[in-house]
């Protein structure tokens, strides 16, 4: 149902620790969300039942988005659901770690397949479709700046999606929308715990000023700033990280 005062957002990777704490607080914000998933459709189900039940509008939407076919047919159902878009989270991305030197192709392949393909195909496709004074939000990570081993593909994947960002914004010059990735530190998501002792999770906590993890939250308040108030921030790489870089 078409409703031009309504804003409307698509959050990819909605389902997941960061992607769905952005889906509830742009809902919570007055957006309508298209919570995007890759496979498995409970969980994003899941996020839009609490949105509805926390009043708000939301619906789910299953996608590859490195396939355009399939991520032009998310933008769509966006369109037919609520008429318009007018902000992208581009939160969905994976993370297999290991040192360059024993990394196989194909996992690296699959990284940047997802990561880096992926936020071509979504920022291309948000660039055609975005209403004006809309924003697109893509996610880096503070792992750019941090240089730690094992991370070399992922890393590279996200200073791709560095690159595509900061150009983006200024290809869209005269549209009045804003282009900016998000960079998070160690965050307390599933993806992060995964194959960590707890040893090793409380050094990394400690690594930042704050001495703890940030939480999906943390970084949820950093994509509403963007997506709303935000609008003279153009162009940049927020790192959210409590102060580790």
């Amino acid at each position: 149902m078409s409703n031009d005062s309504q804003r409307v957002a698509i959050v990819t990777g909605g389902s997941g620790g960061i992607g769905s704490s952005a889906a509830r607080r742009l809902a919570a914000d007055g957006f309508a969300v298209v919570v995007h998933y890759a496979r498995h459709a409970a969980p994003a189900e899941e996020v839009v039942e609490g949105i509805r039940a926390a009043g708000g509008v939301a619906s789910a939407f299953g996608a590859d988005i490195a396939e355009e076919p399939e991520a032009a047919a998310l933008f769509q159902h966006a369109k037919d659901e609520y008429g318009h878009v007018d902000v992208v989270v581009h939160s969905a991305g994976i993370m297999p770690l290991a040192p360059i030197a024993t990394m196989d192709l194909d996992t690296f392949d699959r990284i940047m397949r997802t990561n880096l393909r992926g936020t071509f195909v979504v920022d291309r496709l948000a660039a055609q479709h975005i209403r004006t004074g809309g924003a697109i939000i893509n996610f880096s990570t503070t792992v750019t700046k941090l240089q730690m081993p094992t991370y070399g593909a992922y890393a590279a994947s996200k200073g791709g999606v560095e690159a595509l960002t900061l150009i983006l914004a200024r290809e869209l010059r005269g549209r009045d929308i804003t282009v900016n990735a998000v960079a998070p530190g160690p965050t307390a998501t599933p993806l992060f715990f995964e194959g960590k002792s707890q040893e090793l999770t409380e050094n990394i906590a400690r690594a930042n000023p704050m001495e703890r993890l940030g939480t999906p939250e943390d970084i949820s308040e950093v994509v509403a700033f963007l997506a709303g108030p935000g609008r003279w921030v153009n162009g940049q790489v927020l790192y959210a990280n409590g102060g580790m870089a």
